[in-house]
């Protein structure tokens, strides 16, 4: 018989687990090591590696609250990543190896949140599918906003027409290696201004990441005269661009830079064969649950709506 086992992640699997990362058919870079700990004070980590017959078949980012178990909480998507080689019949068998380990660690919970479909156009819902048939329930639905590059691209005419106003404007972008400009000008008192929050990542974080992963994370920002007004940061994978943070100053907003930046990126990423451009979530604590204005300004720039779901599976 198949002889699954688990164990959690310690500083000794460092090597194995990124090794496996660069193998693995549903992987991105927000799972290697060094993008998972800069955060790692946030966390208690509890990542587990699944093996075959002592060979790594299975990695899962997570962490523990109490006695809940989360896909990582302090990653925008996760789930179970697999290698090559691994088909249905064998997630099932390492789902319900992982379902076992936590039992046997008296967890009571597991929450698990997978990678939106569009990252992987092989497919990567074998793991919802007997999730459902082991008791999960759907314990919350986002609206993902994102452009299929594939296709010719929807942007509205309204958005089309002032983007054609602003190109004889005085305005230049520029891809910058420094993120304090955008941070320190726009990002951060923008956020504090409209929503009283700050960054998810620092200025000091967002750098050291850039310095680990200098082909995932770039910063593309909109000048006039020397003047930033505008900025996106992407987050960058083999075929997804995703705008992790886009914010415009006062000033920007009075010609629509944002929207400026926004156009040239998804028409520069469709060229490079990019497959997607994700946009992000527009959920908002509210009556109807999501933010009216970003769900109509991202439609107008092309994008449609694909679900990220949130399971949640009572261990028993």
């Amino acid at each position: 018989m198949t002889k699954y086992t688990v164990k959690k992640y310690d500083q000794n699997d460092y090597t194995i687990w990124n090794e496996f990362l660069a193998q693995a058919k549903n992987a991105t870079f927000l799972f290697h090591r060094d993008f998972m700990e800069y955060h790692k004070n946030r966390f208690e980590d509890f990542s587990l590696l699944v093996y075959h017959d002592e060979k790594l078949v299975s990695i899962l980012p997570a962490n523990k609250v109490g006695n809940s178990v989360y896909s990582h909480q302090g990653l925008t998507y996760g789930g179970l990543v697999y290698s090559n080689k691994v088909n249905g019949e064998k997630v099932e068998a390492i789902l319900d190896a992982v379902l076992f380990f936590l039992k046997q660690n008296l967890f009571e919970t597991f929450y698990y949140k997978p990678i939106p479909n569009f990252y992987f156009p092989e497919g990567n819902n074998e793991t919802d599918f007997f999730l459902f048939k082991r008791g999960a329930v759907l314990d919350r639905k986002e609206m993902n906003l994102a452009v299929n590059l594939e296709l010719p691209l929807q942007i509205s005419k309204s958005k089309l027409k002032h983007f054609r106003r602003i190109e004889d404007l005085d305005l230049d972008i520029f891809e910058e290696e420094d993120f304090a400009p955008f941070w320190d000008e726009i990002l951060a008192p923008r956020l504090l201004e409209k929503f009283n929050v700050k960054p998810v990542h620092t200025k000091e974080e967002i750098a050291l990441l850039k310095q680990k992963f200098p082909e995932n994370i770039r910063q593309y920002s909109v000048y006039q005269n020397d003047e930033i007004i505008a900025g996106i940061t992407i987050f960058e994978t083999e075929n997804v661009v995703k705008s992790q943070y886009g914010a415009t100053s006062k000033k920007g907003e009075e010609f629509r830079a944002l929207d400026f930046l926004f156009i040239n990126l998804i028409e520069k990423y469709k060229r490079k064969g990019k497959r997607f451009f994700d946009m992000g979530i527009v959920n908002e604590e509210n009556e109807s649950g999501y933010h009216a204005g970003l769900l109509k300004q991202k439609e107008e720039l092309g994008c449609t709506v694909y679900n990220q779901d949130f399971y949640k599976i009572d261990i028993k």
